[in-house]
């Protein structure tokens, strides 16, 4: 527990290095996009705000998910970064709607944009995107906030590539639509990332099973643990993005209830849901039937 509580505090410290990051680059790109009039700035601009937001949930999340459990909340916090990212990426596919109407609009009535100016601003960005990816890159996989994160903040830097390279396009060659396309490419970056997340955190509350296991061998391993005849009602779900939870009805010959085998099945049982799958599932609960009580039962799932 020491050692999670460490890295839980790490994965936060990092956080709160880029959200001071992000928030530096909003201030000078919101500035930038009033003085250069530049909708890609403005995008991008907008999606550092929502980064800049979405960091302070995951701050906040973070916070929560290591409050204790108690009381009615037998999990506590922990499904606050699934939540926290679901918001995060109802507020980028909003800000990448918007691009797409807005950019589609300028494409065809496009106004004068500084091409020097939005270069400076452009490139600002961009170096404090590189530095938050950095700091992020070693802790992008603890949890899905992070995760979210970490792929946000690429997403900015790409966007920034994208204000550059419409900066020259407007200073050496004149093209005013370089920023409209600009806005077009960062709201396609947007889009598709934040359908992804959303994709993910609704799986989660709708408690389906994790797409790396195979439910079909996770029941054939179980049913080949020594006196194990039949497993039914097999449910997994995930409390957030790293905890994995099984529940089955395990049926067992009637002899394992009287001779002392049923600890050592359950020990097996948990050892087969550790080792021979692709996600470890260490929070396991088994029920033990036996077989003419399942047979009694109506309620019973495959």
């Amino acid at each position: 527990m020491a050692q999670d509580h460490s890295h839980s505090s790490g994965s936060k410290r990092q956080l709160k290095i880029v959200f001071g990051i992000v928030a530096a680059i909003f201030v000078f790109q919101l500035i930038g996009s009033v003085l250069t009039g530049s909708l890609a700035l403005l995008i991008d601009t907008g999606h550092n705000a929502v980064d800049l937001i979405g960091i302070g949930i995951a701050l906040f999340a973070a916070t929560l998910v290591n409050k204790p459990s108690g009381g009615q909340k037998t999990w506590g916090f922990r499904r606050a970064e699934v939540l926290a990212a679901g918001a995060q990426a109802t507020l980028l596919l909003g800000l990448g709607v918007y691009s797409l109407i807005e950019g589609i609009r300028r494409f065809f009535v496009p106004p004068e944009v500084p091409g020097p100016g939005l270069l400076l601003f452009g490139a600002l960005g961009l170096v404090g995107n590189i530095v938050s990816i950095f700091i992020l890159s070693s802790s992008k996989e603890d949890s899905l906030n992070l995760k979210a994160a970490f792929l946000e903040v690429i997403a900015d830097a790409l966007g920034s590539v994208a204000v550059i390279l419409a900066a020259l396009a407007i200073w050496l060659f004149g093209w005013e639509r370089a920023d409209a396309v600009a806005a077009l490419i960062i709201a396609a970056l947007i889009v598709p990332r934040a359908f992804a997340i959303l994709r993910e955190t609704g799986s989660i509350l709708l408690e389906v099973a994790p797409k790396e296991l195979d439910l079909d061998k996770v029941r054939e391993h179980l049913e080949s643990v020594e006196h194990v005849q039949q497993v039914h009602d097999l449910h997994v779900t995930r409390i957030d993005s790293n905890l994995p939870v099984l529940t089955a009805h395990v049926v067992l010959a009637d002899e394992c209830f009287y001779d002392g085998h049923a600890p050592r099945i359950l020990k097996a049982l948990q050892e087969c849901l550790t080792e021979h799958h692709k996600i470890a599932i260490e929070h396991s609960t088994f029920q033990f039937d036996r077989a003419e009580d399942v047979a009694e039962e109506t309620h019973t799932h495959d």
